[in-house]
């Protein structure tokens, strides 16, 4: 079965439910800390569903047309990545019926949902594990863990010496989803929040469940309620066995950020840029790579400004290529105003919501691009034709039809300029086109165009 349709179009939106708008402070714990405090993965700062509902006409004015929220459901963490009641939106989240008001507001203005999937592990309050502390070998439980030895000693420091958690986290007991009733378990999650009205699964360390009949159940539930739904996997490297028709329709992209992250960084130039690329189309089959989810962070890594200095300009460059490749872009809260973060958990950072400490002309230029994406089919459902490669130049189109749009980089410290052959995209002599995003005109001379960036900044024309 192909990729959801819908996903080509889509413009992704992530959000860390606790850190980006309070809007029940009735549901806040009793040590809810202030808004805007240090991140840390005990401090809940009061960010809930109704706060997403309250800044609905944000997303909707940025452009936005599908959501990804981290775990909401039941948890202990601010994270929620260990999981107590899978079940149960965390109350600290809202309720069922905030969450299904979520869902009517985001569908009644064309926007779709998916929900973290983590399924390969869940936390110590997750009841049949508090069970098997309880009970020990005499759990009905028992089976559905990773089990060295009894008693468990799933508390205090040090590692479990006696289960598997994921990664040596006493915190995060793995289950195992080769058990008959675990898998049963999960599979009911998944179809039912899809009964709620999702649109979709970010499974979390899908290559931790390294059971391709796993996946393939999964793949055939969640088709069987939704055939639009979207899966997508976290799988951090270029890994072709995951998307096919028994795992996922695309991955998170993350080594389209490697490569502009190098490439702005200056760790490797042009040539080396476009290899990277190249890798890609060379790896997967089109339906998939137009299905990836293309981030430039996520809450797993250190915000792209920041790395990249906190240039502004760069950060600029590395949307425009974002918004014109293949897949659905994805905005990680708060990028779009210029937010900066280190590490996990500082990458979590409550969303700031005094416009005055908003980067208001980045807003401003991620608003034409999703625009300009969203008004050209080429940009979302095109061709991919590399123009250029060459120290820190680069250039490629997208064409569909007789739309074509070629967007140029140059990602280097000063003023560069481009004298492009335009024969493969058709493109005659004394034809005009334009700069998309400054509506400058150019002229097409003997097959060429020609045209000047300056430092660290790129352009659409079509």
């Amino acid at each position: 079965m192909p990729s959801p349709f819908w996903v080509q179009d889509a413009i992704f939106y992530q959000i860390f439910p606790d850190r980006f708008a309070n809007g029940d402070p009735a549901n806040d714990p009793p040590n809810v800390q202030k808004w805007g405090s240090a991140p840390t993965a005990w401090g809940f700062q009061g960010g809930d569903l109704r706060g997403i509902i309250q800044h609905f006409d944000y997303l909707l004015d940025l452009g936005i047309n599908a959501l990804y929220l981290t775990p909401i459901f039941s948890s202990t963490s601010t994270h929620r990545y260990n999981i107590s009641d899978y079940f149960q939106i965390d109350p600290k989240l809202g309720t069922l019926d905030d969450f299904h008001a979520l869902v009517e507001t985001a569908h009644r203005n064309g926007v779709r949902i998916i929900l973290d999937g983590v399924f390969n592990h869940c936390g110590r309050g997750f009841l049949p594990f508090v069970d098997v502390l309880e009970n020990g070998e005499h759990s009905p439980y028992k089976d559905w863990f990773l089990i060295n030895r009894f008693p468990l000693d799933a508390y205090g420091p040090g590692d479990p010496h006696n289960y598997i958690g994921w990664w040596n986290h006493k915190a995060l007991p793995k289950l195992n989803t080769a058990n008959t009733e675990v898998r049963k378990y999960v599979l009911g999650v998944a179809r039912y929040w899809l009964e709620q009205g999702i649109d979709g699964w970010r499974l979390d360390v899908p290559n931790e469940i390294d059971d391709d009949s796993f996946w393939a159940e999964f793949r055939r539930v969640v088709r069987s309620v939704n055939r639009d739904a979207y899966l997508v996997g976290e799988i951090w490297d270029v890994n072709p066995r995951w998307t096919d028709d028994k795992h996922f329709d695309g991955l998170m992209n993350y080594p389209v950020r490697d490569a502009l992250l190098a490439f702005l960084q200056g760790r490797e130039n042009a040539v080396q840029f476009s290899e990277r690329i190249d890798r890609l189309f060379k790896s997967y089959r089109s339906d998939n790579l137009y299905a990836m989810y293309v981030p430039l962070d996520s809450h797993d890594t250190e915000r792209f400004k920041t790395l990249v200095g906190g240039n502004t300009d760069k950060l600029k460059l590395a949307f425009l290529f974002q918004m014109a490749f293949l897949g659905a872009p994805a905005i990680y809260y708060g990028d779009e105003i210029g937010q900066e973060g280190g590490k996990d958990p500082d990458s979590h950072r409550a969303f700031p919501w005094k416009e005055m400490d908003w980067n208001q002309d980045l807003r401003s230029w991620i608003k034409i691009l999703i625009a300009i994406r969203k008004r050209s089919p080429s940009l979302r459902r095109g061709g991919f034709v590399q123009l250029f490669a060459e120290d820190g130049l680069y250039a490629f189109a997208r064409t569909l039809g007789e739309e074509k749009i070629l967007i140029a980089l140059n990602a280097t410290g000063r003023s560069r300029r481009y004298n492009l052959s335009c024969a493969s995209l058709g493109w005659t002599e004394e034809r005009n086109v334009q700069n998309l995003i400054s509506h400058e005109i150019k002229t097409v001379a003997g097959s060429q165009i020609t045209f000047t960036l300056p430092a660290w900044s790129g352009a659409w024309i079509g």
